[in-house]
């Protein structure tokens, strides 16, 4: 029996766009198969850029828009460098995901902590050092490399005369020693978008910062630009942020930073409690302006207080969704995607799927499980239907009223259950003919697996702000 699909594109080679390609071979019932990647390598964000992505100022965009040559294919000169690629990884960085949860469950991490993790959080500890999650990634990935084109950036998605048409450019090619872009076409029955969510930092509109920006630009960052700690020693600081990016940023700034360390909330994690309340934080309300005078930046928080000459601006704020190249855009102005059932599949044209566009769902496990789902799928494999497109929609509006307009809307946390039960019944058992396996029904263990860094990290931030009291009391005594 034929495939529902044969020719199948996927963009982005991180972990989800890796589960894609590993899932769609073991089928071994596509025709062809291709793999786009903007980078040089496989891993997506678990790879170091020394020099870090760009602050992105509101309203200046920092999505690179591409002229398509009129006549394809052809030899163009080189666009500017896409900056959104550059990763958010720092060079002290462990995973946030308990290992034994996070990783596929066909494939165990190895057993290796950093130095900094071991000190902290004590001996085997559940978390790994980015370079060990890195090559894990490469390792999985080269049995796949014959069907990927690098260094391709995929410039348009959009669906013509019942086929997926691409519009591919790949930098790193030379005419007369000069360098140039090859860009070119190709069609496919159905595409799976495995690009990422982590690439586009988020910075709210704030009155003045733009024009403070400009006066000193040094001053304000993104937490996609952090690279060491050195760099915020006597420094003073405002954190602006309150989910896990912020907590770390905390933890590794507190006790260095000029003065207290300033951290802005709109809202924050409850279950982050104790870095909030680690030694020299001081909380504050939003950021209601900024302004820039001949000594420095000053900021305006909404309870009226002001903290000025701030040498860092710090924006743990996460990021944008984007998906620029599909036709529609499918990113809502709420930051979250429409229109795809269960966070996969476009409603009314299940030919075109995402993987990895999910919150809270434990990380490369969900990519896995969304990838073998999709894959059986294509393949006319499926055990489950999916429901008729009225249906899909009804989905997209009950979820909406549960979870919100925004990004929150593909949070999987706390239903993880109800989520994998989905995605293996739709996959299904394995064909005997192919070479899959079945997909392990959920246990609630791998959410007390994913959670034990928290866990760790809570007690290790409990037991700093334990020392200070001690500490504060011993001063105390002696006066």
């Amino acid at each position: 029996m034929p495939p529902r699909y044969e020719n199948v594109a996927v963009i982005g080679a991180g972990p989800s766009g890796i589960s894609a390609v590993k899932a769609l071979q073991e089928e071994k019932v596509f025709r062809r198969v291709r793999l786009f990647e903007r980078r040089d390598r496989a891993g997506g964000i678990w790879h170091l850029d020394s020099v870090p992505d760009v602050f992105p100022t509101p309203g200046s965009g920092t999505l690179r828009l591409f002229q398509i040559p009129s006549k394809l294919p052809s030899l163009a000169p080189p666009a500017p460098e896409d900056l959104t690629a550059r990763t958010a990884i720092y060079d002290s960085l462990d995973s946030n995901v308990g290992a034994k949860a996070m990783a596929f469950s066909h494939t165990p991490f190895p057993i290796k902590n950093s130095a900094q993790s071991t000190r902290y959080l004590g001996r085997s500890n559940p978390t790994r050092p980015f370079r060990v999650v890195a090559k894990y990634l490469d390792d999985l990935f080269k049995n796949y490399l014959h069907l990927s084109s690098f260094n391709t950036t995929v410039v348009r998605v959009e669906k013509k005369a019942g086929k997926w048409n691409l519009v591919l450019r790949q930098t790193g090619h030379f005419v007369d020693d000069q360098p140039q872009d090859y860009w070119w076409e190709e069609q496919f029955d159905a595409v799976i978008v495995a690009s990422g969510h982590y690439s586009v930092p988020f910075v709210p509109e704030i009155a003045g910062l733009k024009d403070a920006f400009v006066k000193f630009p040094t001053n304000f960052e993104h937490s996609k630009e952090f690279r060491n700690p050195d760099h915020y020693v006597n420094k003073k600081v405002v954190v602006v942020g309150g989910n896990v990016s912020s907590a770390d940023l905390v933890a590794d700034l507190h006790a260095i930073v000029k003065g207290p360390l300033e951290l802005s909330q709109r809202g924050h994690n409850e279950a982050l409690d104790s870095a909030w309340n680690l030694p020299n934080v001081k909380l504050r309300p939003t950021v209601s302006r900024v302004e820039a005078d001949p000594l420095g930046v000053s900021v305006h928080f909404s309870d009226g207080t002001v903290t000025d000459k701030v040498d860092k601006i710090l924006f743990a704020t996460g990021y944008k969704l984007s998906y620029p190249f599909i036709t529609p855009d499918p990113v809502t102005p709420n930051n979250r995607v429409s229109g795809f059932y269960q966070h996969i599949f476009k409603i009314g044209d299940p030919s075109l799927a995402l993987v990895g566009q999910v919150r809270a769902g434990i990380s490369f496990r969900v990519y896995e499980y969304q990838a073998v789902a999709v894959a059986r799928y294509f393949a006319g494999r499926n055990k489950k239907s999916l429901p008729s497109p009225r249906e899909q929609d009804q989905w997209e509006v009950d979820r909406l009223q549960y979870k919100g307009n925004s990004p929150i809307f593909h949070e999987i946390q706390p239903d993880f259950k109800e989520y994998f039960d989905f995605l293996t019944e739709l996959a299904g058992p394995p064909a005997p003919e192919s070479d899959g396996y079945l997909l392990a029904p959920w246990e609630d263990k791998w959410a007390e697996q994913a959670f034990e860094i928290l866990q760790l990290k809570d007690k290790y931030w409990k037991s700093l702000h334990q020392k200070n009291e001690k500490k504060t009391d011993g001063i105390a005594a002696k006066l």
